[in-house]
């Protein structure tokens, strides 16, 4: 059989393959922040994958930064919605968790009430800009967090974490990646802060590793991940030392017993490049499930789960007009292209319509 398509197991659950859908932002909830009918049937036609990661969600309100647009887990009225989400996924034998997220410096006043954006530090993302319904506008500077600040977004991740049990996930992902909150202050291209959060890469771990703990003692910690991108320039994001931080990170979530590391191994940019594989670097520092992203094949992803490099492969954009992505990549089946009009609009058309091949 192939590597790719034999279970794994993620502390109390088995996943049936190998495949996992990543974290995917497709701007399909209301102007509430609720998710729709749509993102359920959209979730559902994807259980084939051994794992969905269901896409950045806000753990507080008034950090939006997708076309306010973007998922929240922070009302009663979220909870319930995402709770017919886990129900569609379940009924058709799929697992799904949910990806844990703080916009940081990426979200803008337009989407906010007017409010100003947070960070590790007063530095704003430059060379590129958020798209509105005015169209497009210039990220602003973020405010700089106080220390004494950090502990209510501590909270607001735990908080989170217990929305997501009662809306029915088998589990939760931190995101670390990406060049949002917590991801700002692990590298230290916008981390300039002095303090216990700022300057060494101990330091600037410090709130990622805090919010890992706080959800851990919500969920079981097999059935907690982390996504990191220490190469990612997405969001004008850099760092001196990836190779370091993926080591230090890596070796401290291991630590912590976490169920994955969820990896992305390149920068979606080809901005920042490493002459060491970061994946390596993470598979000898991190003793749980190793999941990588970014560029995969299906026979790249089969030679790295068979060979031990990796524990599973996350694909993106092949989910998006794939909704059988596992299936195909099985029985070698083409692969459809999506339509790039369609990823952040608010309509079924590019998200639900993309129909499934038998795989006899």
């Amino acid at each position: 059989m192939s590597a790719l398509f034999t279970p794994l197991s993620l502390g109390p659950l088995t996943l049936a393959n190998r495949v996992v859908m990543a974290p995917l932002t497709r701007c399909r909830a209301d102007a509430d922040h609720v998710p729709t009918d749509i993102m359920a049937e959209y979730y559902a036609q994807r259980a084939g994958a051994g794992l969905i990661v269901a896409e950045a969600t806000m753990v507080m309100e008034g950090n939006s930064a997708f076309n306010g647009r973007e998922p929240g887990i922070y009302s009663p009225a979220q909870v319930a919605a995402w709770k017919k989400v886990t129900d569609a996924v379940h009924a058709r034998g799929g697992l799904i968790w949910l990806q844990l997220w703080h916009g940081g410096r990426a979200c803008h006043p337009y989407f906010n009430g007017g409010a100003q954006p947070v960070a590790p530090s007063a530095l704003a993302i430059t060379g590129d800009h958020t798209h509105t319904p005015e169209g497009p506008k210039p990220y602003v500077v973020p405010r700089e967090l106080s220390d004494d600040e950090l502990p209510g977004i501590v909270e607001g991740f735990r908080q989170a974490a217990e929305n997501a049990k009662a809306a029915g996930f088998d589990g939760i992902e931190i995101h670390g990646a990406n060049g949002y909150l917590l991801d700002e202050f692990l590298r230290d291209g916008v981390n300039k802060r002095t303090g216990p959060y700022g300057g060494p890469v101990e330091n600037r771990a410090r709130l990622l590793l805090e919010v890992t703990d706080a959800v851990c003692t919500v969920w079981d910690k097999k059935q907690v991940g982390v996504r990191i991108s220490p190469l990612n320039s997405y969001n004008d994001m850099i760092d001196s030392d990836p190779v370091g931080l993926t080591r230090y990170v890596a070796a401290a979530l291991g630590e912590r017993g976490i169920g994955y590391l969820h990896l992305m191994r390149a920068d979606i940019l080809g901005v920042q490049k490493s002459d060491t594989d970061i994946v390596a670097v993470a598979r000898e520092a991190f003793q749980g499930v190793l999941v990588v992203n970014v560029g995969y094949t299906r026979e790249e992803a089969e030679a790295a789960v068979s060979t031990g490099k990796l524990d599973a492969v996350a694909f993106g954009h092949q989910f998006i007009s794939n909704p059988d992505l596992a299936e195909r990549l099985r029985h070698g089946k083409e692969l459809s292209l999506p339509d790039t009009t369609t990823f952040y609009t608010h309509e079924a058309r590019g998200y639900i319509d993309y129909p499934a091949l038998s795989a006899a």
